[in-house]
């Protein structure tokens, strides 16, 4: 038994270690990268030896199977719009889905052996471990995709503000876009990545229509995209563009302020039954229980 519970311990603390690196690792990742370097889709990040270390066993395991090296995999957009655009993302992640699954299935096969005794009680805990260990990583892209998406929508009014200030000032879109993703740089790191790479591929002679497209493409936002469509019609049409942005700008605060309006109103409805179930149980208790108590001390000395 002694050495069933080193066993399991040994390895839920590589589980643990191995989920917990690479959480950090994902985030050193983000956070060490500036919005130029960032929005070239072509260079692997720049990261210290021992993460660049780390993340390659985690590449050594992904690209060993087929489907992470194919180009139109659907992993690879979402990887995108979760700001994760280096060529090796892929197979990181896959690599990330094969360690957690192993991991997680190994853990409990050993707990499943110490508790039960036999190797036909292994199987079905490892089954189920490692299913849920394969899903884990799916289920926290979609959780940072969600996050980035909030955080690009949290900086588009203040984004379209200053283009509004750069085109009325006489600047050109171009140079309009890059005054305005240096400015988001750092109060909204993320959409002024996604700017320079817009300028980026502006300034290397790519179709004005393509590079509003390709920005609608890599995000799941709408609102960006949305962004993106009224630049491709002012430009399509020649429509004079800070009217245009103006007007999108208004809209845009104006559908916050309902979308916070309709989150306050769904306060009140949510607030029902953490006060049902957890404040109204204990203020019975408060006020109720010291009568309860008298009550019944003074019906056991009646029936003495």
């Amino acid at each position: 038994m002694t050495t069933f519970w080193i066993l399991a311990a040994f390895f839920a603390f590589v589980m643990t270690a191995v989920t917990i690196a690479g959480y950090f690792v994902s985030i050193r990742t983000r956070g060490n990268l500036t919005p130029e370097v960032s929005a070239q889709l072509s260079h692997e990040p720049a990261l210290p030896r021992a993460h660049a270390a780390f993340l390659g066993v985690f590449r050594s395991i992904g690209e060993s199977f087929p489907e992470a090296k194919r180009e139109q995999n659907p992993y690879r957009r979402r990887l995108s719009a979760s700001g994760y655009r280096w060529p090796s993302a892929v197979p990181v992640f896959y690599g990330i889905k094969a360690a957690t699954t192993l991991l997680g299935a190994s853990a409990a096969g050993v707990i499943a052996l110490g508790f039960g005794g036999s190797l036909s009680a292994v199987p079905l805990p490892m089954l189920c471990v490692g299913a849920f260990a394969f899903m884990l990583p799916n289920r926290i892209l979609n959780s940072r995709v969600r996050t980035r998406s909030r955080r690009l929508r949290s900086g588009l009014p203040a984004a379209l503000d200053l283009l509004v200030v750069d085109l009325e000032a006489g600047q050109s879109l171009d140079s309009s876009i890059a005054d305005c993703s240096r400015a988001l740089k750092h109060t909204h790191p993320d959409l002024s990545a996604e700017l320079a790479q817009l300028h980026f591929e502006l300034k290397a002679g790519n179709n004005r229509a393509d590079a509003f497209r390709g920005l609608s493409e890599r995000n799941q936002e709408q609102e960006l995209r949305k962004l993106a469509n009224v630049l491709i019609d002012s430009d399509r049409f020649g429509v004079t563009l800070a009217p245009s942005l103006r007007s999108h700008n208004t809209y845009l605060r104006t559908r916050f302020r309902q979308q916070a309006q309709e989150a306050a109103r769904k306060v009140g409805v949510k607030l029902v039954f953490p006060v049902f179930f957890l404040i109204f149980p204990s203020v019975l208790l408060v006020t109720l229980g010291p009568a309860c108590i008298m009550m019944f001390q003074q019906l056991a000395n009646m029936m003495r």
